[in-house]
């Protein structure tokens, strides 16, 4: 077993796991084969890749690499703000931030990153209808209309990003009691 983990480079378990993929994916392109509308399914789902590849994952790493030079700055501002060596209990030399466990502050990056991410998905998968695009469609299917869409979807993006934020605050503040 560790010869074909050190040859195979992971455990067996995941050579199965892929095959079970490989299997799932081929009983769908199978399925799919027979469907009048198979080349137009994939012609989208060509066009899909190439957007993403070309122009979501590039706006999306150039977006990663602000927030993180902004929090680095922030960060950096931070500690300049704060006495160096200063002692105590809850500094950090971070500009007074209480520590958290392990006495490190905790990254604001991902509490931006999931909600973004989040919000970015929901936009994705309800885009006609955020747009208003195929409205006749929409409303022959489920008999509503689709104009409450994007309304819904700025609050939910609101909602996310205000829970992502009160558990940002309330992890700061934990970590700030939990050395006291």
């Amino acid at each position: 077993m560790a010869e074909f983990r050190r040859r195979y480079g992971a455990a067996p378990w995941h050579v199965l796991l892929l095959f079970g993929c490989f299997a799932v994916t081929g009983g769908i392109a199978l399925r799919l084969a027979g469907e009048p509308t198979a080349g137009r399914m994939l012609l989208w789902f060509l066009g899909a890749v190439v957007v993403h590849d070309l122009v979501l994952f590039p706006a999306y790493a150039l977006a990663d690499r602000a927030l993180r030079a902004a929090l680095r700055r922030d960060t950096a501002s931070g500690r300049r703000r704060g006495a160096p060596g200063a002692t105590g209990p809850g500094t950090t030399g971070l500009g007074g931030d209480p520590p958290a466990r392990g006495g490190r502050r905790p990254s604001a990056l991902n509490h931006v990153r999931v909600p973004a991410l989040a919000a970015g998905l929901l936009l994705l998968v309800y885009l006609p209808g955020v747009l208003g695009l195929g409205g006749d469609t929409y409303t022959a299917a489920t008999g509503l209309t689709p104009r409450p869409l994007l309304d819904r979807w700025v609050a939910l993006t609101v909602v996310l990003f205000a829970g992502s934020g009160a558990l940002y605050a309330f992890r700061r503040l934990r970590g700030g009691r939990a050395g006291t």
